[in-house]
């Protein structure tokens, strides 16, 4: 079904991406302009089947990027069908990875167009594929990028009505660093509320994660249309800063899904008293994010997360990774206020220690996934404490926590009968005995790392893969193993994956 309507795009004379779709013509506004200094911007004759109009206000370029299985190559002109199916293209444009996404007027509607007139052919001599139903239609537009279904809009007026249903605009895909985000979204969002002036009542997610051009604007033009967001995902976007964040949160009451991992400005998530009042009235009710990723936020501090945890209180996921400047306090605030909470990571979080996972371990039951990789002040004392009050913890990374000894391997493999994943790599003091007592507790472990487990030998290995016949994935690389060990371990748990530094074992 897809050949056929790549081969029908190609019979209509539709591009799907060339170097002229970079350039400019005199007779149509673009947002190309603004996406690289370095691109030629010498006018051009429009194709002959593309309405263009100088009063024309939808008769523009958006710009967006497609996955890397619909770019193309250097050396290709229009597309064949053969190399869309199969994924084989690369960009040609003078901007890498950069594709133009028009955004029209429906064909043939506006009155100063030169068009050329086609009659339309007996209803027996029609292609296959204009006798496909609508339904049809939506089912295969519903599988396009977001540049690739502006393109299907440029194809015929039938086509133009198809791909602008709202049912297909569930969520705004754009990627690319030389992508002028912000722009994008105000045009994209402008074709969105025609139906319903002023708001995209069917959008309910926006993902524009690497869009390094991406500014506070383009949060400000979510914010206006969108009342109906749930999903934003906006990392490695470091322009943006605290005060579109709070814009998004204030005017999206329904705003579940957060990632702003990368943002450096971002410090903090609220719903202030002076916002609230000044852009939605919500004041007095709580942000109902539940998975917040701020992941490399390095300048989020103890108050920042305090002030998080005080009005995302309904968190269930957060990540925290690289925020180096988190204390143990931070971590009270968050168990505080927030103790639903069932992923956890504080991962290279240097200043974090067993009095936070003291904090941590009040979350009991309810928590799932905890890492406090390279966590280096964290020793058997903390891990004590999950191991006693988080029974139901089923992931555990402990990478590089060098006070970890045998003793608090006992305390996980007693306690937490259910674990599935754990990485202890980094971990020198841990030996054949501790990986003894989990092997003989936790029967369901699918995933174990012991990568530079200096103390580990085949003994160890052996009692894991006879008790544990699920395991998925072990890995011991840099680790003194004999080869005896690693055929035991391959016998024994068949569909285990095991990464490994020694030579001899293939």
């Amino acid at each position: 079904m897809l050949l056929l309507l790549c081969h029908y795009l190609l019979l209509r004379g539709i591009p799907f991406s060339t170097h002229k779709d970079i350039q400019l013509g005199k007779g149509s506004s673009s947002i190309s302009s603004d996406v690289s200094s370095s691109t030629d911007h010498t006018s051009t004759k429009a194709p002959r089947n593309v309405a263009t109009s100088e009063d024309s206000d939808l008769s523009m370029r958006t710009l967006s990027t497609p996955s890397p299985a619909l770019i193309l190559s250097p050396s290709s002109s229009p597309l064949s069908p053969s190399a869309i199916i199969n994924g084989s293209s690369t960009s040609s444009s003078s901007v890498t990875g950069e594709t133009v996404a028009m955004v029209h007027a429906p064909p043939g509607s506006l009155p100063h167009a030169r068009m050329r007139a086609w009659p339309r052919p007996p209803k027996d001599q029609l292609p296959p594929i204009e006798l496909l139903p609508d339904h049809v239609f939506l089912t295969i537009f519903s599988h396009l990028p977001t540049n690739q279904l502006c393109r299907c809009a440029r194809v015929c007026r039938r086509w133009y009505n198809l791909a602008w249903d709202p049912r297909l605009w569930r969520t705004i895909r754009l990627t690319g660093e030389l992508l002028h985000a912000d722009r994008a979204l105000r045009v994209l969002t402008r074709r969105l509320c025609q139906d319903t002036p002023n708001v995209c009542l069917m959008l309910e997610a926006v993902v524009a994660s690497g869009c390094r051009r991406l500014t506070d604007r383009g949060l400000h033009t979510v914010a206006q249309c969108c009342p109906e967001l749930r999903r934003l995902e906006v990392a490695s976007c470091y322009n943006v800063s605290n005060e579109a964040v709070f814009e998004v949160v204030s005017r999206c009451p329904n705003l579940e899904h957060l990632d702003v991992s990368g943002c450096s400005k971002v410090t903090c998530i609220s719903l202030t008293r002076d916002v609230s009042l000044k852009l939605a009235p919500m004041h007095g009710q709580q942000i109902c994010i539940r998975y917040l990723d701020m992941t490399d936020c390095f300048a989020l501090e103890d108050e920042g997360l305090h002030t998080i945890a005080a009005h995302c209180t309904q968190l269930t996921h957060l990540y925290l990774r690289r925020c180096t400047r988190l204390t143990d306090e931070g971590l009270r605030c968050l168990v505080l206020y927030c103790p639903g909470v069932r992923e956890l990571s504080v991962s290279d979080c240097r200043f974090i220690s067993d009095f936070g996972l003291r904090e941590i371990a009040k979350l009991e039951g309810r928590l799932r996934y905890l890492s406090v990789a390279h966590c280096s002040r964290i020793t058997d004392v903390g891990v004590r404490y999950i191991a006693k009050y988080c029974g139901k913890l089923r992931y555990l990374n402990a990478r590089g926590c060098e006070g970890l000894t045998d003793h608090g391997l006992e305390h996980l493999a007693k306690n937490c009968p259910r674990l599935k994943s754990l990485d202890i790599g980094k971990c020198p003091l841990v030996s054949d005995a501790g990986l003894e007592l989990l092997a003989l507790n936790c029967f369901n472990l699918k995933r174990l790392s012991l990568k530079a487990c200096e103390s580990i030998t085949g003994r160890g290995l052996q009692v894991v893969a006879a008790n544990c016949f699920d395991l998925q994935l072990l890995n011991v690389q840099d680790c003194d193993v004999p080869l005896e060990a690693l055929c035991f371990v391959k016998r024994h748990c068949k569909r285990c994956v095991i990464e490994h530094t020694n030579p001899a074992f293939f």
